[in-house]
């Protein structure tokens, strides 16, 4: 029975598969065709569903469903851990803090919003790195080797990264919130819609999973400085921008430090990673250790 665990995933709202969150896309992605006039001849077609790279996405995310829960979760300190040791190292530090200038409901919207702004903000400069440090770039290109998008593509991570990841996770929310503890002791809630953090929510109903997808869905010219459309996600898949659009949520990271692309200014997108490339990583056993086989040649450029 184990096998059926992974689906999990379509019935836990803090999953991107959640199947709420897939209904909206189907919604958006029906408005998107409607009101632009659009052919949506491709994203209703077998071609793309039961392309090879697609159902390397399907049989992948089972697979490291598997490798997450096994190998990776028991190697992550827990967010708690980090919260508690942060906590004590202001306590140790400044001593006791009585919190007498905002009421609960206040606590309750800064810590939702803490929560959101430093995962964000993390998420970014982590993309940022797996992009720029060569090392690290051989186990993102899995991500990238997609031919084809998919809802399934987001999970088609290698467990290093999902380690790196994690461990963000850990420090980023840990960090937040043992400050929050700090200052305002057992106070501290989050606004929150079946479970998940409200901003979160209300962000992955907004179409998360046509980021991987074939719908071209933009927010438009101004709220795209901000907030990272579907599109803006694809544009950074296209072979031509995967420097630009790093952002998750928001692309006022993108924008502050100088890798944002507005959907409009990018007309032909292009999946996948060069074409002498892409057989290196058409099946599971290639995407979990081709990068590793990689790493010698990064590490012999670096010397020269």
């Amino acid at each position: 029975m184990n096998e059926f665990y992974a689906l999990e995933y379509f019935i836990n709202p803090g999953k991107r598969l959640y199947w709420i969150y897939i209904i909206s896309s189907v919604l958006l992605a029906i408005i998107y065709f409607y009101y632009t006039k659009k052919s949506n001849r491709l994203i209703t077609s077998s071609k793309l569903w039961l392309h090879p790279s697609a159902k390397l996405d399907y049989y992948y995310f089972f697979v490291s469903y598997f490798i997450n829960i096994l190998l990776l979760i028991p190697l992550i300190v827990s967010a708690k851990t980090v919260a508690l040791s942060v906590n004590k190292f202001l306590f140790l530090q400044f001593d006791y803090f009585e919190n007498t200038l905002f009421s609960y409901s206040q606590i309750v919207v800064m810590y939702t919003i803490a929560l959101f702004i430093v995962s964000d903000f993390t998420r970014y400069w982590l993309h940022r790195f797996l992009h720029t440090i060569p090392v690290l770039w051989e186990f993102h290109k899995v991500h990238h080797s997609a031919k084809v998008l998919t809802p399934f593509t987001f999970y088609r991570v290698h467990p290093v990264e999902n380690l790196l990841f994690g461990i963000r996770y850990s420090l980023s929310i840990g960090l937040v919130t043992g400050v929050f503890i700090y200052f305002f002791g057992a106070m501290i809630n989050i606004k929150m819609v079946l479970g998940v953090n409200i901003i979160l929510f209300i962000f992955s109903i907004f179409g998360s999973n046509l980021r991987h997808s074939h719908v071209p869905f933009s927010y438009g010219r101004i709220l795209e400085k901000v907030f990272m459309s579907p599109k803006q996600h694809q544009v950074h898949h296209s072979k031509k921008h995967f420097n630009k659009n790093y952002g998750g949520y928001l692309s006022l990271w993108d924008n502050i430090f100088g890798s944002l692309k507005l959907s409009h200014e990018v007309k032909v997108l292009k999946f996948g990673l060069r074409a002498e490339q892409m057989s290196d990583y058409n099946s599971i056993s290639k995407v979990l250790i081709k990068p590793f086989l990689n790493l010698p040649q990064v590490f012999s450029r670096r010397k020269k």
